[in-house]
């Protein structure tokens, strides 16, 4: 079987609930939607991590972020892990990455051949959590309510300038392939950062959503004294009690949000359609998905970091007609779950254990194939600014269960209690089932030794940032040059460049 192109394409804090295919009311996103509706849709899909840098070193390697010291935005990707990049180079891919995947260290590249554009975020030690001072605001990095308050339209921002960077050359990128002489199978990812806060759109997308009512968060704030211990230090790290966030703000905000998915959703067409446009579409898989979730106003709570379903559900979608039948797939699973399966669907002469990654994830080929799946378990981390310690997820069926030491443990059925809100953890029935599920985060992880690990890393780093922001500094941040090669040289044989260059080739 020939190896197929393999096309990657995430969002930035997407949460699965706002688009259509997962039943959203309001929001207009039409070519995800023909990706999900003639693909195979994953129901319960989930992030390792509500956070940007963590939940994307997970996906590359497989494997949870605390196993491979991916705590915080700020946590150095080791140069020496296997990625998914890896995996398919090896393999005779050309793999390449546009756009924003969170790399933290001088490799910026992490199996990936080519680099069309920088990140967005910093590549350095600037976003440590101070695990030591719990109390502290580290108020020129963290995020606050302005994003909410500010809300709207903007013609031109950071983030647009950005996405229409990255998509030009991802298109770039695809007519090339069309056009190569010799041609390899390549694997492309194509990273945005929308529809991430901050919440200011284009007025062509704000207006999109000029007839649509804007649903409010379907559970609004609770009580202060209601709220869980983890919740409570969010709204003081996010700062979300300084500002006094109305029903209006919050409408704009989503009505932002949902201009931005839309803006993402445009940017997916072009794709599809450059694939089609030269006759790339019927040997390219397409995957669709985003690095973790947006809790979007629900129960008070904006942006991520927290392990509720908003924040920690992300779609995730598989296109291949030719090969897979079209199917909704209910069974939980997570992105370290991808390494297998791209692996799987790009070396179809490998068997399963063909290469010892020790990762976490289960490959899901038998399910794209419309096989049984047994009991799948999902398992999340969140490891960064607002914890006091590991906080550590299990999904299992429709329980989750949610732990952290200093904290209350909450378990939901997710059946009955879509909603998260009625933990059980509290209730005597319950009380066999949170013991069982506490001696499972024991049996899995070490939360003390772990807590310890990752405040030793935290003071550590801190050590190296100040240092290394001490006269000259050596970025680490990837600035690919703006024209790879040139459009003519003068060294150039007109004719032949010309004829190399058209598609399709003239008679």
């Amino acid at each position: 079987m020939a190896q197929p192109n393999i096309l990657l394409i995430m969002a930035d804090q997407l949460t699965a609930f706002a688009l259509p295919s997962y039943g959203h009311p309001v929001v207009r996103a039409p070519h995800i939607t023909a990706l999900a509706e003639g693909g195979v849709l994953f129901e319960n899909a989930y992030c390792n991590s509500p956070l940007c840098a963590p939940s994307r070193a997970s996906m590359m390697t497989g494997r949870l972020p605390s196993r491979i010291g991916a705590y915080d935005n700020a946590s150095e990707f080791p140069a020496g892990l296997p990625t998914l990049a890896h995996c398919l180079r090896a393999q005779g891919y050309l793999t390449c990455l546009a756009g924003k995947m969170h790399f933290v260290g001088p490799d910026q590249l992490h199996g990936f051949e080519e680099r069309l554009t920088p990140d967005i975020y910093p590549a350095d030690f600037a976003w440590i959590p101070n695990w030591d001072e719990p109390e502290e605001r580290i108020d020129w990095w963290y995020h606050n309510m302005l994003s909410v308050k500010q809300a709207g339209i903007a013609e031109a921002t950071n983030q647009l300038d950005y996405d229409d960077e990255v998509a030009f050359h991802a298109v770039r990128f695809l007519k090339d392939q069309a056009r190569a002489a010799k041609r390899r199978p390549f694997f492309l990812t194509v990273s945005f950062t929308h529809p991430h806060d901050p919440y200011a759109i284009r007025a062509e997308y704000w207006n999109r959503y000029e007839d649509r009512e804007i649903d409010p968060p379907r559970v609004g704030p609770p009580p202060l004294e209601r709220m869980d211990a983890h919740s409570r230090r969010l709204r003081r790290v996010s700062a979300m009690d300084e500002a006094l966030i109305t029903e209006d703000d919050v409408r704009r905000a989503r009505r932002a949000y949902y201009g931005a998915i839309s803006y993402v959703d445009d940017h997916v067409g072009e794709l599809l359609a450059t694939l089609r446009t030269f006759g790339l579409a019927e040997e390219t898989i397409v995957l669709f998905t985003a690095d973790h979730g947006e809790l979007l106003g629900e129960r008070g709570l904006w942006y991520k970091m927290h392990l509720f379903e908003w924040a920690v559900r992300v779609p995730l979608i598989v296109h291949a007609p030719g090969r897979f039948a079209r199917r909704r797939v209910g069974v939980p699973v997570s992105l370290v779950d991808l390494l297998p399966t791209v692996v799987e669907l790009g070396w179809p002469a490998a068997s399963p254990g063909a290469l010892e990654l020790q990762g976490d994830g289960e490959s899901l080929v038998p399910l794209l194939e419309g096989r049984d799946g047994e009991e799948r378990c999902v398992l999340a981390e969140y490891l960064a600014e607002g914890a006091l310690a590991p906080i550590f997820m299990i999904r299992r069926g429709a329980q989750k269960f949610i732990w952290s030491e200093p904290d209350q443990p909450l378990l939901f059925d997710l059946e009955q209690d879509p909603d998260e809100l009625e933990n059980l953890a509290g209730q005597p029935a319950y009380a066999e089932r949170v013991r069982a599920f506490e001696a499972e985060v024991r049996e899995r992880w070490d939360p003390q030794a772990l807590s310890q690990t990752i405040v030793a890393s935290q003071r550590s780093r801190r050590v190296a940032w100040h240092a290394l922001a001490q006269g000259r500094k050596t970025p680490w941040e990837w600035n690919p040059a703006l024209h790879r090669g040139g459009y003519v040289g003068g060294d150039a044989d007109l004719n032949v460049l010309e004829r190399s260059r058209r598609y399709p080739p003239p008679e």
